[in-house]
């Protein structure tokens, strides 16, 4: 009988909704359509990270000003390191900052996707909103900090030049490389979870190979060379020329600024060839 009655029944038609094989406008579209979400997750994002904490926002200050004192002592005076003739705090403060919002975004958007399997096994949506939610909560994060940049530009009398109004556009390329580190590394850690334990170790390395605690005038000819390949070297040495009013290298600037592109674009097509599979093995 239950035979019969599953053959009479008419025939409905099957809806498979899965990402495209490509980028195109639909997709942007998609994302634009979805922006809520976006803002939802950004939002739960900040609350989950600051939730039960007691002094809350106050974090965003206090890693980066206690980081710059610890490398300001060891550092600045007992080893010695030069800072270009600029006070030592305000030098490895313009570096510290992006560097924490940048490796801070690229972890925790690496785990996005697996912190979120509960959402992406259930319902369809772009998955870029997930990383790109992380990326936008730390901005947060950074703006917050860059405020403290301000407040240490006043306390050692550095007056702001015109040079202070490229460090929007410098936020939005840090922003940008983060957002394509993240991408990439949030859907390799989808099929292999030793991600979330190397990523940690190598952005570790990677603070030591940055012109962090020192600058990148004293680094050797070849090996300067090599700095160039590394993108934040050259966004930090743009940090430093905006708050201290120095010339910037534009030539570095630009390749970085190409290298941010290309890393982006390459990110997105990789995230976008193995999305429809992380519902799957998330």
């Amino acid at each position: 009988i239950l035979l019969e009655l599953s053959n009479n029944l008419p025939d409905k038609p099957v809806v498979s909704i899965r990402p495209a094989k490509s980028w195109s406008g639909e997709e942007f579209r998609a994302i634009w359509d979805y922006r809520e979400l976006l803002v939802f997750l950004t939002w739960r994002d900040i609350r989950v990270r600051y939730r039960q904490t007691v002094i809350g926002l106050l974090w965003v200050v206090i890693q980066p000003l206690f980081t710059m004192i610890i490398f300001t002592l060891f550092f600045g005076r007992l080893v010695g390191v030069p800072s270009d003739g600029a006070p030592y705090p305000l030098f490895a403060f313009a570096g510290i900052v992006p560097w924490t919002f940048f490796a801070n975004t690229v972890n925790t958007s690496s785990n996005s996707l697996v912190g979120s399997s509960n959402l992406i096994t259930k319902v369809y949506f772009p998955r870029l909103i997930i990383p790109g939610a992380a990326v936008m909560a730390g901005m947060v994060d950074f703006s917050v900090a860059m405020l403290v940049m301000g407040g240490l530009m006043a306390f050692y009398r550095v007056e702001p030049t015109i040079n202070i109004l490229i460090l929007p556009l410098l936020m939005v390329l840090t922003a940008l490389l983060a957002l394509g580190v993240g991408m990439w590394m949030s859907a390799l850690n989808v099929k292999y979870r030793d991600v979330r334990f190397a990523l940690p170790f190598v952005l570790q390395l990677m603070m030591f190979a940055t012109p962090i605690i020192y600058p990148s005038s004293i680094v050797p000819a070849p090996w300067s060379r090599l700095m160039v390949l590394n993108p934040l070297a050259g966004l930090i040495d743009g940090y430093r020329s905006a708050v201290l009013g120095r010339p910037f290298n534009w030539q570095s600037i630009g390749f970085t600024t190409g290298l941010t592109i290309l890393l982006l674009f390459w990110a997105a097509a990789y995230f976008r060839r193995t999305e429809r599979h992380f519902a799957d093995i998330v």
